[in-house]
């Protein structure tokens, strides 16, 4: 009978294991001397994860997973093995193979691995970030980590998004129900073609888009009795597009961004006090979350949970296709670039319409996007993209534009929408739009005039209000404020 040299070699190590095996251990490195082995558990250095097999809802089924080790809520945060379950048996092992791999092993063949490969010794660690990474000993370099493969769970510092130099995409993806880790039908992915922002998909079909990202800290977000910040970090390089996380002076603070088996995306934070996770946001909230419900220049509009309204951008200005909004809205006067005298109504308080066609500059002015956006004829709109950069930023659309929902009273961004000249200075709809220069920079040219006007007709008025609106501001302050970033928050999702 021939033997192959890697199935004696996993022969002899399982009769190790059997003679050597007394009890369960907890290990703080994985080597290709030092194994983990069922019941045995790797924990990082503070204790805040723990590594080991699992069983679902205790299914027969095992699986190597991660979880908070200190909190009484068992919560799975990363699986390796999620499309291969174990059927249950003793002899599962969790090594580093002779060519560097971290690998799971039963007594026949190997189950899962890492596929890499290390100049000499390799080692893996469960780092506290949740960060389990195996590294090469002899460059002291790393050459393979979890968080370059998430699962259904975001944890502070992973990264969503696409790394072009390794061609590397990170995106969530639902178990497949709460018994089963395996790939779902759901994921939370980004889209790249123009402006980065999130989909949720359903099967490969867009249910839900997130908005344009930007750099942010939401701070003062109040969760049972802890206040925290948060602060989200954009990358758009060459290199990279990516999207991350973390709560600002709060390491002690466990927190999570999962997409569960049912399609929502729930973000939330463990609260010790009453043992148990709190979301504070989840997504998709509403029928007006719906990818494109209103359709081409129709904006969705919230009235209950259960409820929405279609409406056109303004009721002056656009118009219809049929009574449903199947097929959106058209401008009442169609656009004639030729002329060169088009202007932009300004709309508030709005989700920006899908980005997959734009183009961005995160540098420029937004009187120089104003600008850029009436020399091409294709040019639909345009909006700052608030990333970092020496001005505002640009970002234009060169599309009809589509999946527009009103974020109201506060928390939206505006747009600026391209409009036949005939149609300024015509009536604005009360719900957000109002009028611009067909020249960006004529504005700045009546500054002057415009602010003595102000000034002669409204300032004694304000001297005898003054005074009432300073106690109610003082009183609303704090809420308004809370709010504004909770919704400003949300859009970015």
């Amino acid at each position: 009978m021939k033997f192959s040299m890697e199935g004696v070699v996993i022969h002899l190590l399982f009769c190790f294991l059997f003679f050597h095996k007394i009890c369960a251990a907890e290990l703080d490195i994985i080597s290709d001397s030092q194994f983990l082995t069922d019941g045995d558990t790797l924990v990082s250095q503070t204790r805040i994860f723990e590594l080991g097999f699992f069983r679902p809802n205790n299914s027969e089924n095992r699986y190597l997973g991660m979880w908070f080790k200190n909190i009484s809520v068992r919560t799975v945060v990363w699986v390796a093995n999620r499309d291969h379950p174990l059927p249950a048996t003793p002899q599962l092992v969790v090594k580093i193979t002779d060519s560097g791999a971290l690998g799971i092993f039963n007594n026949i063949s190997i189950i899962w691995s890492s596929n890499t490969t290390s100049s000499q010794k390799a080692t893996a660690k469960l780092l506290d970030t949740g960060n389990l990474v195996v590294t090469d000993e002899l460059f002291g370099t790393i050459i393979w980590q979890s968080f370059d493969y998430p699962t259904d769970t975001l944890l502070p510092g992973m990264k969503l998004g696409k790394d072009y130099s390794r061609g590397m995409e990170w995106h969530l993806s639902s178990w497949k129900s709460s018994q089963d880790p395996a790939r779902g039908a759901f994921a939370w992915q980004a889209d790249t073609l123009g402006y980065p922002y999130f989909e949720l998909k359903d099967t490969g079909v867009v249910k839900h888009r997130g908005g344009p990202w930007r750099n942010e800290r939401f701070s003062g977000i109040s969760i049972g009795r802890m206040i925290l910040t948060f602060v989200i970090d954009v990358v758009i390089i060459d290199t990279e597009v990516s999207y991350s996380y973390y709560i600002e002076n709060s390491t002690s603070i466990l927190s999570k961004l999962t997409m569960n088996s049912s399609g929502v995306l729930e973000s939330m934070v463990w609260v010790e006090e009453i043992k148990k996770w709190q979301t504070f946001l989840s997504f998709p909230r509403d029928t007006c979350d719906t990818y494109n419900v209103c359709g081409a220049y129709g904006r969705c509009t919230i009235v209950n949970l259960v409820e929405k309204s279609c409406a056109c951008l303004d009721q002056y200005r656009f118009v219809p296709k049929d009574d449903d909004f199947s097929g959106g809205c058209v401008r009442r006067t169609p656009l004639d670039c030729k002329n060169g005298s088009e202007g932009f109504i300004k709309y508030s308080n709005i989700k920006l319409p899908d980005t997959k066609r734009t183009w961005f500059n995160t540098s420029m002015s937004l009187e120089n996007c104003a600008e850029k956006c009436l020399q091409n004829c294709s040019c639909m709109a345009y909006a700052d993209t608030q990333i970092r950069g020496e001005g505002t930023g640009c970002l234009i659309w060169f599309n009809d534009l589509i999946d527009i929902k009103v974020l109201v009273p506060v928390g939206g961004r505006d747009i600026f929408v391209r409009i036949a000249s005939s149609e300024i200075g015509s009536s604005s709809d009360p719900a957000g739009a109002s009028d611009l220069p067909s020249d960006p920079t004529a504005a700045k040219k009546n500054d002057g005039s415009k602010i003595k006007i102000i000034l002669l007709t409204v300032f004694p008025g304000i001297l005898l209000i003054g005074f009432s609106i300073l106690l109610l501001w003082y009183a609303r302050m704090k809420k308004n404020n809370a709010v504004q970033k909770n919704a400003n928050f949300i859009e970015l999702l």
